[in-house]
């Protein structure tokens, strides 16, 4: 299932899943990384949508730092090779396509390849911004030029809090609100 299935679950069917139905159902909404879900699905059963956020969120939180990495390598740089191969999943296509990064001018997508080249060269794994809090590339490209300069550990804690955001948005999509019926 994808995220960005326009039917939204309604929250008490999520209740109900099995965990193989749970990680089915959300394993989208945090990008190639599975374990998350699975994790999550062990603190149920969840008060509200803010809940089941707040047990996905935490299980990124508490993860070893190797996991932690493994989980922001997971994620594709903006406009990056991925784009350009046509293998980001449903839900980063929609979120790049929104700000216009799948058609950037030629200036554009230079600046952006420079940037993601100069990030993942400083700290290890791409850029990871929860795009549906931006208005604008110009916006992106701000906040890409700032977080350049935080160091490794800082950096580190800002990209997993913008994983956990872009979590949020994919959830908020993905749930109906608690006793929302389809």
């Amino acid at each position: 299932m994808s995220t960005t299935d326009p039917h939204p679950l309604p929250f008490d069917a999520l209740q109900a899943l099995d965990e193989s139905g749970f990680v089915a159902r959300l394993g989208g909404v945090v990008e190639l990384s599975p374990w998350v879900v699975q994790r999550a699905w062990q603190r149920r059963p969840f008060a509200s949508r803010e809940a089941v956020f707040e047990a996905l969120a935490g299980c990124i939180r508490s993860a070893p730092l190797d996991e932690q990495l493994a989980l922001l390598r997971a994620h594709p740089e903006l406009a990056g090779r991925e784009a350009v191969a046509g293998t980001m999943t449903p839900e980063s296509n929609a979120e790049q396509g929104r700000l216009g990064l799948l058609a950037l001018s030629h200036a554009d997508w230079e600046r952006l390849h420079a940037l993601n080249a100069r990030y993942r060269e400083r700290f290890g794994f791409p850029f990871l911004v929860a795009l549906r809090l931006h208005a604008s590339l110009a916006s992106v490209f701000d906040s890409f030029e700032r977080r350049l300069h935080n160091d490794p550990a800082q950096e580190r804690d800002e990209a997993l809090g913008q994983v956990c955001e872009v979590m949020r948005g994919r959830l908020e999509r993905t749930l109906a609100e608690a006793g929302a019926t389809a």
